[in-house]
């Protein structure tokens, strides 16, 4: 009798290891089959929610493994994302239709909540945006920069060529140039926005006043396809950054933020927090709106609508 209840002790003991070592090997497993994630961001408030969910642990809270990689410039971010170095950035429309257009397949996963300001320098006796013919002006030829810039200056019925147009892609070079008076205007995301208005700059007009934003987050087609669950996971992390901001005061995170994004510590006392909202798409009449001024500027000849160009399924 104890010979039968020991040999039922050691099958139970047995069989509890071999479960065990089945439920780790299961985790080993599904933990090793986790993605990495890489998305590109610039030096704007675009990356805020980003940023906070990395520091904050949430892309570990969803079971992902995200890595965020800091451009000065859209250009250099466009060339990692063709390149395979990054999976998706924050980008815009714009770049959305010349990736597609050159066959380079991504797809718009939801908007950004950006804020782009055209700002005058200290010294250019420029006070309103109407003294702004002949004046000279920084911006990234071709990009959501530009692009804000010729409505900012048509919603003022000004022509968009009659400031003299400085092609300086890097943002931080843009605002040094503004603030060393060597531009007399320059268009500039926020927060850098803030740091030439903290120098004595004076905004002319704002992408906020005119109530457009053509910046999205994209995804190559390769990782549509391969990431799906990480991507999925990557909003649930960003929307919980979302709530985050909405609680919490910028003096409580925004030490941090300077230091992984590289703002300038100045930032410290004029950063404004955009109210951003949980994970959304932009709107057909936003990419129209790009589309047309492609094709002004021939840019462009296609007719893509929102469905050619989106893909809304990790936000639902």
């Amino acid at each position: 009798m104890k010979k039968n209840i020991l040999i039922l002790v050691l099958v139970l003991t047995m069989s509890i290891g071999i479960i065990g070592c089945s439920n780790k090997a299961k985790k080993d497993s599904s933990s090793q089959s986790v993605k990495t994630l890489t998305i590109g961001v610039m030096p704007d408030l675009d990356s805020l929610p980003f940023i906070i969910a990395e520091h904050n642990g949430y892309f570990k809270e969803e079971g992902i493994q995200a890595k965020i990689e800091h451009f000065k410039s859209a250009s250099d971010r466009d060339t990692a994302l063709q390149a395979g170095k990054i999976d998706g950035s924050i980008s815009d429309m714009l770049s959305v239709v010349f990736f597609n257009d050159g066959n380079f397949n991504v797809k718009i996963t939801s908007k950004t909540e950006g804020s782009f300001k055209l700002i005058s320098g200290k010294n250019s006796n420029i006070s309103k945006i109407e003294q702004s013919t002949g004046k000279s002006i920084g911006i990234s030829k071709n990009t959501i920069i530009e692009y804000l810039t010729d409505r900012i200056l048509e919603h003022s019925n000004i022509e968009v060529n009659s400031p003299k147009k400085v092609t300086i892609p890097k943002i931080p070079t843009r605002l040094e140039m503004l603030t060393n008076g060597k531009l007399d205007m320059a268009t500039l995301p926020e927060p850098l926005a803030s740091t030439a208005i903290s120098d004595g700059g004076k905004v002319l007009s704002s992408s906020d006043k005119l109530g457009i934003n053509p910046g999205v987050m994209l995804f190559t087609k390769d990782a549509v396809a391969s990431k799906p669950e990480e991507i999925k996971a990557l909003y649930k992390a960003y929307n919980k950054a979302v709530i985050f901001l909405k609680k919490e005061k910028p003096e409580s995170y925004i030490d941090f933020v300077i230091k992984e994004a590289g703002f300038p510590s100045t930032v410290k006392n004029t950063l404004t927090v955009p109210n951003y909202s949980l994970a959304s798409m932009p709107t057909e009449k936003e990419l129209k709106e790009v589309i047309d001024w492609l094709k002004v500027k021939k840019l462009t000849t296609s007719n893509y609508k929102l469905k050619d160009l989106s893909n809304s399924s990790f936000i639902k």
